[in-house]
């Protein structure tokens, strides 16, 4: 078992979607007009599809094409999204290169899962068309309590043999301004920078109701088998979290840092 290869459930994952969405539509926003009178854009993790989605909101004349490596994900996207000019397919951000020129290649909370990510930006960047853009943002949380308490907990005696190597690490992303360097020595213009959003989660056990659609989908897929021992971990997390990220008047507050960049090849 890899941190590379979770079991994914959409509807988990969807439970935050406003706070997810964030994101993505702070990235979209400073995403310049691809070129072309119709041009392909790409969504590398494209997940259940609702941000693919924006992107045919926002170019309707675009080809779109939603890549994502879960069965379970892309049944979802195309269920809820697919249609004239979106479509969605099967592959692998650690292998897939574009096969035609691209006006857009963009990446909303993927590349954190693809180790050495950054080793891929030259094929990327090779694919777009002159003055096209790649695009990406990645959860920069991973020094975060829910990060930490989850690697500790993994990390004990209990559940080492268990789960040893299953987790990501800080080094699962890089630094904007390593990012920055990377995309400029590509030849590109770009921006890079980094936004810490405070989300108010509400419910019970919120935080633990947010990773267990994303983080903990590691752990989750590798004691599937043991549903006692799933149990057990989640219940020793659990009350790690509410220490951690104490309820407070109006919900629990959630502070996430995510990195940013947009990459504009030359024209």
């Amino acid at each position: 078992m890899s941190a590379a290869t979770p079991v994914w459930d959409p509807v988990q994952y969807l439970r935050h979607a406003g706070h997810r969405t964030r994101p993505f539509t702070d990235l979209l926003a400073r995403v310049p007009e691809p070129p072309g009178r119709r041009p392909r854009i790409a969504d590398l993790g494209c997940g259940a599809g609702n941000v693919t989605a924006l992107l045919a909101e926002r170019w309707p004349a675009a080809h779109i094409t939603g890549y994502d490596n879960s069965p379970e994900m892309l049944d979802r996207a195309r269920a809820e999204h697919e249609g004239v000019g979106l479509g969605f397919a099967e592959a692998d951000a650690r292998t897939w290169t574009p096969d035609e020129p691209h006006g857009l290649i963009v990446s909303n909370a993927t590349l954190q899962w693809v180790p050495g990510h950054a080793d891929r930006f030259a094929g990327w960047i090779a694919g777009l068309a002159p003055g096209g853009t790649f695009a990406f943002q990645v959860p920069g949380n991973f020094d975060a309590p829910s990060h930490v308490l989850m690697r500790e907990l993994a990390g004990s005696a209990r559940w080492r043999d268990r789960l040893s190597g299953v987790l990501r690490h800080q080094e699962a992303v890089l630094p904007p301004e390593t990012y920055l360097e990377h995309l400029t020595a590509l030849g590109c213009t770009t921006d890079a920078w980094e936004t810490t959003y405070v989300h108010l989660l509400q419910g019970e056990d919120p935080v633990l109701d947010w990773v267990k659609g994303t983080g903990l989908r590691p752990v989750l897929t590798a004691l599937a088998d043991d549903p006692e021992a799933r149990d057990a971990f989640v219940t020793e997390y659990r009350a790690a979290l509410r220490s951690a990220y104490p309820a407070g008047p109006h919900g629990t507050p959630f502070p996430f840092r995510r990195v940013f960049a947009v990459a504009v090849k030359e024209a």
